[in-house]
């Protein structure tokens, strides 16, 4: 069998060329795009998909955390779709209570993004992948990507990885982590999906869902049933939910093999009607239950976090620690799915001590969105530099705004200048960001992205 192929050196014409050039359509990406087109940049977002949202809106991962338990502190871009959302949007009675705020619906929040970012002027590109970065004299020109008319190459002056997986910053070769430090695993990840032809009343009314969950339970030890998500179990069941999407199909494994993904997807779907079935037998309102959707992914959590000049940790979750360097605030809770794949999540132990005290947040510095190698490239979103606990936090959506909106932005300022990004001035960054409606409060004199 053939281990290697040699393909001969050829010449690529360019597809499109920009100042700012965003690899990745989820929030960060469309965050960073947005900004840096706000500024007057030009700007080319390119996306795998079909449509621009990411997670949201093609994996159903719909809710968004804007609150510190006291008050909102996430605004600016996402406060922007928010707003823009309008009837897709509904926010959560128990807000600013909750961390959780808003529930989005995917669909719709499809065209709300594009349409801002068609009016920011932001050439989107979707249903292409960025296959190869191209790296000369320490700097990062563009990427290549595969057309219906062959491989062509999208430069830019400044480049931001959103991925996700970090691809992009991989391919140019700067160091990432992965997975936990004692084993290499990465967080569990869930199918989404949601059903219709529940009858909520019958399923709130009846008292049938613990022994329902318990069967479930014995089952599962017994290995006849699939691994569950208990605690959103115990919560989604007994309320009979329709058109809600439901966290709690689990499966675990590395996102970055392809072929391990194609399985890992089609048992979690799989899994998912195993679920359906038994209810329909045993639990009341649920006779006529279908599924009416499943994520067009399975909702990925973790995989490369790139290495940048500073590093979240779980002490500075957890401790609400503030850095010169700020961009934004987070508070989220350490929230890790099981690796090995059990359904358990942290998220569900509500412990004190793994999360920001009440109405306090932590800072997301600029530093961990970029790096001294390759300066003209920073990251975005859940491949940003953190540690397997720190990550656990700054993943979620409105997070990976709130760093989307910060490198955009500096992407911008950076150009203006004719600096890189980790030499940006930070305090101008910060009054832009203020200026663009983001909330940035406490942020400690100094005022170097790469100072610890």
């Amino acid at each position: 069998m053939t281990s290697h192929l040699h393909v001969r050196a050829r010449d690529l014409s360019v597809l499109a060329q920009a100042d700012v050039l965003v690899c990745g359509g989820g929030p960060a990406g469309i965050a960073a795009a947005w900004s840096a087109a706000r500024h007057g940049c030009k700007v080319i977002l390119l996306e795998r998909w079909p449509s621009v949202g990411g997670m949201l809106t093609n994996a159903l991962v719909n809710i968004w955390h804007t609150s510190d338990r006291k008050k909102q502190v996430i605004y600016g871009v996402a406060q922007e779709a928010i707003e823009r959302g309008g009837e897709f949007v509904a926010r959560y009675d128990h807000y600013p209570q909750n961390c959780e705020t808003h529930l989005l619906d995917s669909e719709g929040m499809r065209v709300v993004f594009q349409e801002m970012l068609d009016e920011r002027g932001v050439r989107t590109i979707c249903n292409l992948t960025a296959v190869e970065s191209v790296v000369e004299d320490g700097r990062i020109r563009g990427v290549l990507v595969d057309t219906k008319t062959g491989r062509k190459a999208v430069l830019g002056s400044m480049v931001i990885d959103a991925t996700g997986d970090g691809d992009v910053a991989a391919g140019a070769g700067l160091p990432f982590e992965f997975g936990r430090a004692e084993d290499g695993r990465v967080q569990g990840m869930t199918m989404m999906y949601n059903m219709r032809g529940i009858d909520s009343q019958r399923a709130k009314q009846s008292e049938k869902a613990p022994e329902v969950i318990e069967k479930m339970r014995r089952m599962r030890d017994a290995g006849e049933f699939p691994p569950f998500n208990e605690g959103a179990t115990k919560f989604l069941l007994p309320g009979g939910s329709n058109y809600v999407p439901w966290n709690m199909a689990p499966v675990a494994g590395n996102p970055l093999d392809e072929e391990e993904l194609t399985r890992l997807t089609h048992r979690a779907r799989a899994q998912v009607y195993t679920y359906w079935r038994l209810w329909r037998r045993e639990m009341p309102g649920f006779e006529d239950a279908w599924v009416n959707q499943m994520g067009f992914g399975l909702g990925v959590r973790e995989s490369r976090r790139v290495r940048g000049i500073k590093t979240l940790t779980r002490e500075m979750v957890v401790g609400a620690v503030k850095q010169p360097d700020a961009v934004g605030h987070g508070f989220w809770i350490i929230d890790i799915h099981d690796p090995e794949g059990s359904g358990y999540t942290t998220w569900h132990d509500r412990r004190e001590d793994i999360r920001p005290p009440v109405g306090e947040s932590y800072h997301m510095p600029l530093g961990m969105c970029i790096n001294e190698t390759i300066p003209n490239l920073g990251v975005a979103g859940r491949c940003a530099s953190s540690t397997h606990e720190g990550h656990s936090s700054c993943r979620v959506q409105s997070h990976c705004i709130v760093m989307g909106q910060g490198v955009g932005t500096a992407a911008a300022l950076a150009l203006d200048g004719g600096v890189d990004m980790a030499h940006v001035d930070v305090r101008k960054l910060q009054a832009m960001l203020r200026a663009d409606g983001v909330y940035l409060e406490d942020v400690p004199e100094e005022a170097q992205a790469g100072s610890s």
